[in-house]
């Protein structure tokens, strides 16, 4: 048998340079069109792959992240708020959150948020990113925004500081924060998700993007198509939080045990606000056992979020709800100088 591209000596004559011409036209459109798709192609490739392992790579710590303000830079030098993301929260939808919330935050404040590290929630290199920050901005009044379960981070947090390096948190805001995975409604789910974790198996990214479309549609009622789509498709992308980081936030949230911070936060004050048609964590039990455990800590535990959708802790999506009620609690608990008055750049 002839190879590929040899005469067959029963050919008949010219049928040679036929099929040898037909190739080449084959090979001319393929250059054109096959080529360029394919060289397009692997070039999008190759940069999504050089993208998501920067992102990667450069979240494999915790870190502050800050929002540049002018106006609380100038004026609260030694005074900052943290956010500490919810369950699942990435990078940038904590700074997101920020700058939705900037007007209320920057009167008391500069802005930072704590960005967990992709290779799990550790409590102690969370503690360790906020000192050193705490250090190199010289700062001496902090405000803890909880953001969801980031209530429970927060107030750890805040007693580690206080324990190991005498910084005390003025202020703890717990925005729609379980106490326990008992107000968790979805209590079930954590039962699989944390053994899994604990017996050392990673769910694969792929998995839980079907899980994180399918709780989304189910709880429909607390979200709108385009909410559903943006926080499906963040959850698919480079910057979405591991599995791991998810997998451990679970795990901390079904082991947390707020009684072991109760008498450790010193003077710190707490506020609770959240909404009654939350679906995720149950408003009532979970406003209870916080207020019940840190009573002397506490100073509001009434302020609702009624109208915000979702209902549970969405301070990015409906700051014109979340704003007042920050702003009140700010007034009437750290009154600016002249009674409260409003601070101007004039």
């Amino acid at each position: 048998m002839p190879y590929r591209g040899e005469a067959d000596p029963q050919e008949q004559p010219g049928a040679h340079q036929a099929r040898l011409l037909a190739n080449a036209a084959a090979l001319k459109r393929f250059s054109r069109r096959g080529f360029l798709a394919g060289t397009g192609a692997s070039a999008l490739l190759a940069a999504d792959m050089l993208v998501t392992r920067r992102v990667q790579a450069e979240r494999q710590v915790n870190r502050i992240l800050q929002v540049a303000d002018d106006f609380a830079d100038a004026y609260y030098p030694n005074a900052s708020w943290f956010l500490f993301p919810g369950y699942k929260t990435s990078w940038e939808e904590a700074l997101w959150i920020l700058n939705a919330m900037r007007g209320a935050l920057n009167k008391r404040g500069q802005l930072a948020a704590v960005g967990y590290s992709n290779l799990g929630l550790d409590i102690d290199e969370v503690v360790i990113a906020v000192i050193e920050h705490v250090r190199a901005k010289k700062l001496t009044k902090l405000f803890f925004y909880g953001h969801s379960f980031g209530g429970m981070v927060a107030t750890q947090v805040a007693a580690r500081l206080r324990e190991f390096h005498g910084v005390e948190v003025d202020f703890i805001l717990l925005d729609s924060s379980p106490y326990s995975r008992s107000d968790v409604l979805d209590e079930s789910w954590f039962d699989g998700v944390v053994f899994l974790y604990e017996s050392g198996f990673r769910v694969p990214s792929v998995v839980r993007g079907s899980y994180e479309l399918g709780e989304r549609v189910i709880h429909k009622d607390e979200r709108t198509w385009r909410q559903i789509l943006d926080q499906t498709m963040e959850q698919l992308s480079p910057i979405a939080p591991s599995s791991v980081l998810i997998q451990s936030e679970s795990a901390y949230i079904y082991h947390f045990d707020g009684n072991r911070f109760v008498d450790k936060l010193g003077a710190t004050r707490m506020a609770y606000i959240g909404n009654p048609k939350d679906r995720t964590v149950r408003y009532q039990t979970a406003k209870d056992a916080w207020s019940a455990a840190f009573a002397p800590h506490m100073v509001s535990m009434d302020l609702q979020t009624d109208g915000a959708l979702p209902a549970h802790a969405s301070p990015g999506w409906n700051p014109l709800i979340y704003r007042p009620i920050v702003e009140r609690l700010m007034d009437d608990f750290f009154p600016l100088p002249r009674g409260g008055s409003k601070v101007t750049v004039f």
